[in-house]
C-alpha cells in the first residue's frame, strides 16, 4: 500500500472512531485529496463531499469566497484557503474539512509565489489552522506532496494535534 492510501486509511479509521466526516475543497490537486479518501472501501461513512473550485469564480459560488479576497491577496493565499475550508464546513455540515490552493506549474509561479507554493488550511469545528508550503519537483510531484500534507494534516487535526506540525 503506498504512503498516500495508507494515510487515507488511518484517517477513515480515526474519523469512524469520532463519528465524524471530512469534506475537502481543493484547487491544484484537482480532487487528488477525494480520490485518495474514495480509495478506500467504506469511505462513505465518514467522507462528506469534495469541491474541486480551480477557478475563482467557483471557489466564490461553490464556497463562498469573497471576490474582494483575489484581488486583495490572491488565490495562492491563507485568507482563501481558509474561506475554502469553512465554506466546505458550511455547504457540507462535515465537522472536519481540508482546503488547498497552490502553483503546481510548471507556469503560473511569481518571486512572491514560486512554483510549489501551496497553502493548506485544516478546520475542526470552529478551529482553523493554515500553512504555507513549498514543495519540490514537477507538477505531478507538487500535487502528491500536497496530497499526502493535506492527509497528514488531517490525521493529525482528528488526534486532537495541531496539523502544522506533522
Amino acid at each position: 500500500m503506498d504512503v498516500i492510501t495508507e494515510l487515507a486509511a488511518r484517517l477513515g479509521e480515526r474519523l469512524l472512531s469520532l463519528g465524524a466526516q471530512v469534506s475537502t475543497a481543493e484547487s491544484c490537486t484537482g480532487g487528488g485529496i477525494a480520490e485518495a479518501i474514495t480509495r478506500i472501501a467504506g469511505s462513505s461513512a465518514w467522507f462528506e463531499a469534495g469541491y474541486v473550485t480551480y477557478s475563482n469564480g467557483q471557489k466564490t459560488t461553490l464556497l463562498d469566497v469573497p471576490s474582494e479576497l483575489f484581488e486583495q491577496v490572491g488565490a495562492v493565499s491563507e485568507g482563501v484557503v481558509a474561506a475554502m475550508v469553512r465554506g466546505a464546513q458550511r455547504r457540507s455540515t462535515a465537522r472536519f474539512a481540508v482546503a488547498v490552493s497552490g502553483v503546481a506549474g510548471p507556469g503560473g509561479g511569481s518571486l512572491e509565489k514560486p512554483v510549489g507554493t501551496v497553502w493548506l488550511a485544516w478546520g475542526d469545528g470552529e478551529q482553523l489552522f493554515t500553512q504555507r508550503c513549498q514543495f519540490d519537483g514537477d507538477r505531478g510531484q507538487v500535487r502528491a506532496q500536497t496530497v499526502e500534507r493535506a492527509l497528514r494534516g488531517m490525521l493529525r487535526l482528528a488526534a486532537g494535534e495541531n496539523p502544522q506540525q506533522g
